[in-house]
């Protein structure tokens, strides 16, 4: 099982995201752990590799199971730690190796093109408090098929 960490950056009512070439997706910078890493220095490393900013005490906000499935199968699956900072050092790459980085106001994320599990712990980043345990269950195009999440978000009803 592969592990992954990210980490979502927010200052001054701004989230800064990557946005990916080669599906034009937003996601909070990251990527696969190292051997012997823990999940914090991992969600630290790649947000500095992928931004040039280094992180200041990042903070579990979520973690969740990815599960990859076809025809009822499980293809492929990965643990995903998110980390929310609040404080970095460092200057923002003009260019990540990942990507387009961007600041983007906090109430503009939720119509930017994403997965859709992404949308959920953006949103629980952004507004949630504590932390956030879910599974999400995609096709291998990353459509989602079902999700679980505890706690469940709120709805606006």
């Amino acid at each position: 099982m592969q592990r992954v960490t990210n980490c979502a950056v927010i200052k001054d009512d701004k989230i800064l995201l990557l946005q990916k070439p080669s599906r034009g997706w937003w996601v909070a910078p990251g990527g696969k752990m190292e051997s012997g890493e823990t999940i914090k220095e991992s969600a630290t490393r790649e947000c500095r590799e992928e931004t040039g900013l280094s992180v200041i005490d990042p903070e579990l906000n979520g973690v969740y199971t990815i599960v990859i499935e076809e025809n009822g199968q499980t293809v492929s699956e990965w643990m995903l730690f998110t980390f929310k900072a609040v404080d970095y050092s460092g200057t923002l790459l003009s260019q990540s190796p990942e990507g387009t980085l961007k600041w983007w106001k906090c109430n503009e994320v939720a119509g930017l093109p994403m997965a859709e599990g992404d949308q959920a712990f953006i949103e629980h980043v952004l507004n949630g408090k504590g932390i956030m345990f879910g599974t999400f269950y995609y096709t291998p195009d990353y459509q989602l098929l079902r999700s679980r999440l505890d706690p469940a978000p709120a709805t606006n009803e």
